[in-house]
């Protein structure tokens, strides 16, 4: 057995000849539960995978033990580094995330010094460490401290900015969350029927200038009047399922912002089903409303059917909340499994029944995004709008699009080169393959 094999059995069994099924269950407990706080989806039962798997190999292999525990709880190829930082911070290495820790510090230095480049999984297990640090006895002070001025450390509420929300960490989230709830969100404006009286510059009002005239001897004192605007419904309907997990937390914290500043506003989840939510977004506290939609809403991170989800929305709610010139925000990734095959036609149907439907979708992070998936090929001939949403910056667009006049024919300037991009795919497509002799 090598040096390294033996610090891993020593830190699983604590040193404690004779206790070793309890102190490894109980360690398998804790780390089970740090992977579930740095993000992984993880719960009860995985303790006791890891616990049937860890009984039947030989501990005293540290190959073994890593397998064991990653075929239990490692479910996506994108969980495996994370996976990895935490396994080599909580079972072989206590020491490992304070000495890299170390090596990402701020260094104080000349304006021409680049800044430290942090690894966002490195500060999500570290995040998750926290609680059980909290716990630890605090050491005695030292004798001589160093003192460091906090005007000198790089700031990072620009990088706040543009980070995507799952690369976030806990601290982050929080502060990005405080943010979307600052935010001062425009309403979309409609022409009203109705008129309101003007000083100075606007339109005689014939109505208003004749009463006047009928209840002061037929004096002729002309009244202007000015065009009234009235604020637009806004309906949100936002993707739950797996692939949108984070992204639709902190849209749901835009959503509750924007429902505040302006009651009319109908927000909808769907993953597998549709569900209405609008109530509980009412809620003037944004933690009790999340808590609130969390034990109401049963489909969360789960599969995506928005062929039937968006056929139900139709069938059931367009006339109920799509009047007078409604604004739709789509918020989805797009990635349609649902066998049915008509998502071209709903979605036809949900934009003639809305005066503007705009998309919000997070695969825009990425440089390299192409329309080439089925169900983003069916959405994107009926959208007036298709934004990125996966960071803050991406938010303050959105606010940017909601508060642009939104009269007859108006589109998004960046949708012609989808669109345009959309054509070359199909027509690659149809173009059928040469032929080889």
């Amino acid at each position: 057995m090598t040096s390294a094999d033996n610090a891993l059995q020593s830190n699983m069994l604590g040193d404690q000849p004779g206790y070793r099924g309890e102190k490894l269950a109980e360690n398998i407990a804790h780390f089970v539960r740090l992977l579930r706080r740095a993000g992984m989806k993880v719960g009860p039962a995985s303790i006791i995978d890891c616990l049937a798997a860890s009984s039947n190999i030989d501990l005293g292999r540290q190959a073994e033990f890593y397998h064991a525990l990653a075929s239990c709880v490692v479910k996506r190829p994108e969980d495996r580094q994370l996976f990895d930082q935490a396994f080599h911070s909580f079972w072989r290495n206590p020491d490992f995330s304070e000495k890299m820790r170390d090596m990402i510090t701020p260094t104080i230095g000349t304006d021409a010094a680049p800044p430290p480049v942090e690894d966002p999984l490195l500060r999500r297990v570290d995040d998750a460490m926290q609680p059980d640090r909290d716990d630890m006895p605090t050491p005695e002070p030292e004798e001589e401290r160093i003192e460091i001025d906090a005007a000198l450390a790089w700031s990072s509420d620009e990088k706040l900015q543009e980070m995507d929300f799952q690369m976030m960490s806990a601290d982050e989230i929080r502060e990005a969350e405080q943010a979307i709830d600052r935010l001062v969100l425009p309403v979309p404006q409609r022409p009203s029927r109705r008129s309101l009286p003007a000083n100075g510059k606007g339109q005689l009002s014939m109505k208003r200038t004749l009463r006047r005239m009928a209840s002061r001897a037929g004096l002729a004192l002309p009244i202007l009047e000015r065009p009234q605007t009235k604020p637009r419904p806004v309906v949100v309907i936002c993707d739950i399922s797996g692939s949108m997990e984070r992204y639709s937390r902190m849209l749901l914290r835009f959503t509750h912002a924007l429902t505040q500043r302006r009651g009319r506003v109908h927000s909808f989840l769907f993953g597998t089903r549709l569900t209405h939510i609008s109530h509980e977004m009412r809620d003037r506290d944004p933690d009790a409303a999340m808590r609130a939609i969390s034990g109401y809403v049963h489909d969360w991170s789960g599969g995506t059917r928005i062929t039937s989800t968006i056929g139900e929305f139709n069938m059931d709610w367009s006339r109920r909340v799509l009047g007078q010139g409604a604004v739709v925000l789509l918020i989805t990734d797009g990635l349609d499994r649902d066998p049915n095959g008509a998502l071209e036609h709903e979605m036809e149907r949900l934009h003639k029944s809305c005066h503007r439907l705009i998309w919000l979708n997070p695969l825009l992070r990425f440089d390299g995004f192409e329309p080439r998936s089925h169900g983003i090929q069916s959405i994107l001939p009926h959208v007036d709008s298709f934004v990125p949403v996966h960071s803050l910056a991406s938010i303050g667009q959105l606010a940017r699009v909601l508060s642009a006049d939104m009269g007859p024919g108006w589109h998004d300037k960046s949708l012609a080169g989808w669109m345009s991009r959309l054509h070359d795919i199909q027509n690659e497509a149809e173009q059928p393959e040469g032929v080889f002799i």
